[in-house]
């Protein structure tokens, strides 16, 4: 029954069941011996006014509404998630390697040393 109910109801084949109308079930069996079985219920109700946007969205709407060439910006924004993806896919190919990655951890180590006693340390500002 809760295979056709899943199945059939939202092509509007057959009415939705009264105990699927909200109630979801969950039942945990072994052979024929029924374990747990777990309802839960869920009730939405509307709020009493109408959602306020947040300011970032505010924000990020009128700095798009302000862009002159958005085909550029679109562009732009493609090709930077197209780097990334590069990138990404580059810096997995490097840490498969069996030596690079330790090599360049030290390059690293070495580096993060030299700015931190070059600019840190021995600045007075």
């Amino acid at each position: 029954m809760a295979a056709t109910c899943r199945l059939a109801a939202p092509l509007g084949l057959a009415p939705l069941p009264r105990r699927c109308a909200g109630v979801k079930s969950v039942a945990l069996s072994i052979g024929t011996t029924k374990i747990a079985t777990r309802t839960r219920s869920v009730a939405v109700r509307a709020g009493d006014g109408p959602a306020e946007t947040p300011e970032i969205l505010k924000a990020a709407q009128d700095a798009w509404a302000k862009v002159e060439d958005k085909y550029a910006v679109a562009t732009i924004g493609v090709a930077g998630l197209v780097a990334l993806w590069t990138a990404v896919g580059a810096l997995k190919s490097i840490d498969k390697l069996p030596i690079l990655p330790g090599v360049l951890e030290l390059v690293g180590i070495g580096y993060t040393g030299w700015f931190t006693y070059r600019n840190l340390i021995f600045q007075p500002d």
